[in-house]
């Protein structure tokens, strides 16, 4: 009961921070898809904002079944970053807002994969194949802003994040790892931590001039 209790603390702690981080990248990608030219890019970039609406609706609906709630300060902070984010995509060129969307959204990959982990160990089935499908939806994101990337000249001589491992892994390592080893690779404080990776978003290697569009 302990372990399970204890799983469950970190699920609604998890998706307090990916309802908050939603947020943050709804009002991020609005600027985002306003300050590309390419009518394409455009449709692509706004169809991931309107992925990202959906999911902070179907988490808030799982904070909801689990007796919890968002917070109100990641609120206001996701708020203030998002806007001033998207409010910086129309200065800082076309590159760094894809490189910073793509590193962002493979995290959050693993972010909903971990969330789904955390359900199963505090025995909320009927929450995991939402999340595993968020992540999927996800994974379809980050694969989207790597191919941007790597069309630009300078962004493929750029370091990039670590590539995700093929789409269909989120279930298949999922269905074979043992049930609560979760427990035993995320430490206590995964939601900081996801925070911090939170803010990152959009940031670019300083040391790259990236400002330049293709």
């Amino acid at each position: 009961m302990a372990t399970e209790n204890n799983s469950q603390e970190k699920l609604i702690a998890l998706l307090q921070l990916a309802y908050s981080g939603e947020l943050a990248a709804s009002y991020a990608y609005r600027g985002h898809w306003r300050s590309v030219s390419n009518a394409d890019e455009k449709t692509s970039i706004k169809n991931i904002q309107d992925d990202e609406w959906r999911h902070r609706r179907l988490v808030g609906e799982m904070l909801t079944a689990l007796g919890s709630g968002p917070s109100r300060r990641r609120e206001i902070r996701a708020t203030v970053i998002g806007r001033t984010l998207g409010l910086l995509c129309h200065f800082t060129g076309w590159l760094a807002p894809m490189y910073g969307a793509g590193k962002l959204e493979s995290r959050n990959i693993r972010e909903y994969e971990t969330a789904a982990r955390y359900a199963r160990d505090c025995g909320r089935i009927d929450l995991i194949d939402c999340l595993l499908e968020m992540a999927e939806v996800e994974w379809e994101h980050e694969l989207y802003f790597r191919s941007r990337v790597l069309s630009h000249a300078l962004g493929r001589r750029l370091t990039l994040w670590p590539q995700p491992l093929p789409k269909e892994a989120i279930r298949t390592s999922f269905e074979l790892e043992p049930v609560a080893q979760s427990l035993e690779e995320e430490s206590p404080q995964v939601a900081p931590r996801a925070q911090s990776r939170r803010d990152e978003m959009f940031i670019a290697p300083s040391e790259q001039d990236i400002s330049q569009a293709p």
